[in-house]
């Protein structure tokens, strides 16, 4: 009897859920929107065009914090650009090592940010992982072909 109370005596749930099981399987709905949206939404409603208009009529007075606003929204800042460098063909994993020197050169020299050249050489790394699983699998199968 004893026994029973200890065991009863211990927390049922750590607040916890196990590894792989979800308070909410099917996760949130699309378009699901927080809160304080919801309450901004609510306070704005049929107030978006005047305000527009009031942004617009402040930002050709002179107005540079509402300049930038109606900027922004015409123009947003690009989150990436395309980028123009010189590359050797690609067609094995040594080329992959120089078309990598060819990016570390040219951001050395300023023609590429680094951002830039990090996002290049991610995809440089991506194809010769590409080009090198290639090449397993095919070895893979030739010794599976010669395997009595």
């Amino acid at each position: 009897m004893v026994e029973n109370m200890a065991e009863n005596s211990a927390p049922k749930h750590s607040g916890q859920w196990a590894k792989g099981v979800s308070g909410n399987p099917k996760g949130k709905p699309k378009g699901a929107r927080h809160r304080a949206t919801q309450l901004v939404m609510t306070l704005l409603d049929g107030e978006a065009k005047a305000l527009t208009r009031r942004a617009i009529a402040l930002a050709l007075g002179g107005d540079v914090v509402a300049l930038r606003l109606c900027l922004e929204r015409l123009a947003p800042a690009m989150k990436d650009a395309p980028v123009t460098i010189d590359l050797p063909p690609l067609t094995s994993a040594e080329d992959a090592a120089r078309a990598m020197a060819a990016v570390v050169g040219q951001m050395a020299t300023g023609e590429i940010t680094p951002g830039e050249a990090a996002a290049v050489a991610g995809v440089i790394e991506a194809y010769r992982r590409t080009l090198e699983t290639g090449e397993i699998e095919a070895r893979l199968a030739a010794l599976e072909a010669k395997r009595p």
